[in-house]
Order: structure tokens, then C-alpha cells, then sequence
């Protein structure tokens, strides 16, 4: 059983910045595919970026140049720096953990964009 701890979300101005983190439980952290998936009221969840257990990095086209994510393989923690932050980036923001066939996800956190 793989437990993830996201934090880092909050009310950002457009064009702003956040970081997230994602703390994971587990010895074996550094194997597990690390993503970062995202879910705004009224539609599905879905992909912002994935860090292979090599550190090959995929981001999805909307958040491409704006976000990074580095991974800490030393402190179980992965990262999503989002910057140029826009108003369709509002969503909850979950941590995905993956590993053979499981998929592990924490409880999410909410990011919001003031107007």
C-alpha cells in the first residue's frame, strides 16, 4: 500500500505561481511512475505531467513550458511547479503513483485562480 500527501494548493492570482508537493510513503519510491492529474468541477480527470522511475519527463500540452516537476527520489517527494498560472488551471490537483499494475492517488489539492 503506497499512501500519498499532497500540499501547496491555495488562491493564486492569473499569472502567478504554486508550488505543489506530493509526499509518498513506500522503500521502493524510486520505482514507482510519479503523475500529476488534475480534475475541474464538471469534467474528467486528466494528465498534467508524469516522471518515469528513469526521470523522463511528460507534460501535457496545456501545462507545456509553464509547469515543472522535479522529483526527489532521496525524500519520497515529487513536486509540480506550475507558473504563468491561467484561469483554466483552476482544478484539484491529485498525486499518482504507479507501480506494476496498482495506481495509488492522494486525497488531492484545491488550486483556484482569483479574478
Amino acid at each position: 500500500q503506497v499512501q500519498l500527501v499532497e500540499s501547496g494548493g491555495g488562491l493564486v492570482q492569473p499569472g502567478g505561481s504554486l508550488r505543489l508537493s506530493c509526499a509518498a510513503s513506500g522503500s521502493i519510491f524510486r520505482l514507482y511512475v510519479m503523475g500529476w492529474y488534475r480534475q475541474a468541477p464538471g469534467e474528467q480527470r486528466g494528465v498534467v505531467a508524469v516522471i518515469t522511475s528513469g526521470s523522463r519527463l511528460n507534460y501535457a500540452d496545456s501545462v507545456k513550458g509553464r509547469f515543472l516537476r522535479p522529483r526527489d527520489n532521496a525524500k519520497n517527494h515529487v513536486y509540480l511547479q506550475m507558473n504563468s498560472l491561467k484561469p483554466e488551471d483552476k482544478a484539484v490537483y491529485y498525486c499518482n503513483a504507479h507501480i506494476a499494475t496498482m495506481d495509488y492517488w492522494g486525497q488531492g489539492t484545491q488550486v483556484t485562480l482569483s479574478s
